[in-house]
C-alpha cells in the first residue's frame, strides 16, 4: 500500500510541475512547393508517377499508373477554395 501511495505522490509532483513554455514560432507564410517522381521498370512492369504543385491555397497535380490490362490511368486534379478536390480521370493505351 505504501508503494502505491509513494507512486501516486510522485505522479502528482511530476504532473504539477510547470511545463516548458518556450515554444518555437514560425512566421506565417503561404504554402508553396513543387515535386514529382516517376517509376518505369520494364522487368517488373511497374510504370507510375506523380507530380504536384501548390501556391498558397491552390494545388494541382497529376498521377498515373499502368493497369494490369495495359491501360494507363491518369488523374488530373486540383484543389481550390470552395470547389474542393476536383478530379478528371482518363484511360489510354500504353505509349
Amino acid at each position: 500500500m505504501k508503494v502505491f501511495l509513494l507512486l501516486g505522490a510522485i505522479m502528482v509532483v511530476v504532473c504539477a510541475r510547470p511545463s516548458d513554455t518556450r515554444a518555437q514560432t514560425y512566421p506565417e507564410a503561404p504554402a508553396a512547393y513543387e515535386y514529382q517522381y516517376g517509376v518505369l521498370d520494364d522487368e517488373s512492369g511497374n510504370d507510375f508517377g506523380h507530380e504536384e504543385s501548390r501556391n498558397d491555397q491552390a494545388t494541382s497535380g497529376r498521377y498515373y499508373v499502368l493497369l494490369p490490362d495495359g491501360r494507363v490511368q491518369t488523374v488530373l486534379y486540383s484543389v481550390n477554395g470552395e470547389e474542393g478536390f476536383v478530379a478528371d480521370v482518363s484511360y489510354a493505351r500504353r505509349r
